[in-house]
């Protein structure tokens, strides 16, 4: 049977589904789109995802048994649970809880995080005045004590069940650290039970696989 076909590179988003696809043991062939040479711009991947955005991935055998091909990597980890019954509950209510933290992640800590984290390391050129990290800052607090709490009384994000909605998250916060090196301005050692969470996931061997697939790991350690 012909194999997944994924496109991405080692980011938080990016690195989202060769992760997923590790954890439910689906073969796939991993493929770099290099966004600092602008291949995500290129023709060939603009047939694959014309938002020229990584990661998107193509799946020979999608529903119907028909090829399909899927773009944003939150929608690619829905899929993928649900095409293999992995890493989400067939409770319809825990299920809707990780739809629920699916969402939050695309639509609160991915564009946070991510402004916070342009402002910090690479805006600085181009906008001296202080409030916007300053600002994007305080919203990343924020979701992180909302995450603190959250984890404060469970493993994981939905209950104590390894999930897509952990894998979407934890590559984030990680980042936050060991990219944008924003660990003592953040306070990050202060959210014990989100570090706690980022190792316990971290620690598992198939995510460990997965991050390693594009080098996620060299880059954050």
């Amino acid at each position: 049977m012909e194999k997944i076909q994924l496109y991405s590179l080692a980011s938080p988003n990016g690195i989202k589904i060769s992760v997923a696809l590790e954890e439910m043991r689906l073969d796939y062939d991993a493929h770099s789109v290099d966004i600092l040479k602008g291949e995500q711009h290129s023709k060939a991947f603009l047939t694959i995802n014309p938002h020229g955005k990584i990661p998107a991935m193509t799946d020979p055998d999608g529903p119907d048994g028909k090829p399909v091909t899927i773009a944003e990597s939150n929608a690619i980890l829905l899929y993928l649970a649900e095409k293999t019954g992995r890493l989400i509950s067939s409770d319809a209510a825990e299920k809707l809880t990780t739809i629920q933290w699916l969402f939050f992640q695309a639509s609160a800590i991915g564009p946070m995080f991510g402004a916070f984290g342009h402002f910090h390391t690479y805006g600085r050129e181009n906008c001296d005045h202080p409030y916007p990290e300053e600002r994007f800052a305080s919203e990343t607090q924020r979701l992180l004590d909302i995450m603190e709490q959250r984890l404060s009384r469970q493993t994981y994000i939905v209950h104590n069940n390894y999930s897509i909605a952990d894998i979407a998250t934890f590559p984030w916060v990680i980042w936050l650290d060991m990219f944008y090196q924003a660990a003592e301005q953040l306070e990050l050692a202060k959210y014990k039970h989100v570090n706690r969470w980022v190792q316990q996931c971290r620690n598992r061997p198939l995510t460990v696989k997965g991050l390693d697939r594009y080098g996620f790991n060299d880059i954050t350690r």
